[in-house]
């Protein structure tokens, strides 16, 4: 379940993602729903919001590659050799290591990753971002209700 869960998000992320990068203009403002969601394509050379965009190279290859390569790969482990784990906490897990292959994927194969959506609801405004920081998103969410439910996180 894991393994389908990691898969399905880091497919639907690329294939969004390669769409993205064929079909929109860099840069571009296209109202999906009036102006409160927005289709663009940006290329982010950082990490979240931009972050480290001008670290040089090297500290930017182990910062935001080599770094979550190793940290997905200890969760994906750990999680999957722990049997009789919670499954609200096993999906937490999928979605955070799916979407941050994802993003790993783009910084490896692209040197950047593609973002392309972004939220507008009168002044509140979020980054632009994509499938993977959704996945992400959601799976820490999760973990935010685990903890708030009194669960133990211990992987």
């Amino acid at each position: 379940m894991i393994l389908i869960i990691v898969l399905m998000t880091v497919g639907c992320d690329q294939v969004s993602k390669e769409l993205t990068r064929q079909k929109v203009a860099p840069e571009a403002f296209i109202p999906v729903i009036k102006n409160h969601l927005i289709l663009t394509n940006v290329e982010n050379t950082g990490a979240m919001l931009g972050f480290g965009h001008d670290f040089p190279p090297i500290l930017k290859r182990f910062l935001l590659q080599a770094l979550p390569m190793l940290l997905l790969l200890i969760m994906l482990y750990r999680i999957m050799k722990k049997p009789n784990t919670n499954l609200f906490l096993i999906i937490a897990f999928a979605f955070v290591i799916g979407g941050g292959l994802g993003n790993l994927i783009d910084r490896i194969a692209y040197g950047s990753v593609t973002d392309f959506f972004q939220i507008r609801l009168g002044i509140l405004r979020t980054g632009i971002f994509n499938i993977a920081d959704v996945a992400v998103t959601l799976g820490v969410i999760m973990f935010i209700f685990l903890i708030a439910r009194g669960k133990k996180l211990a992987i």
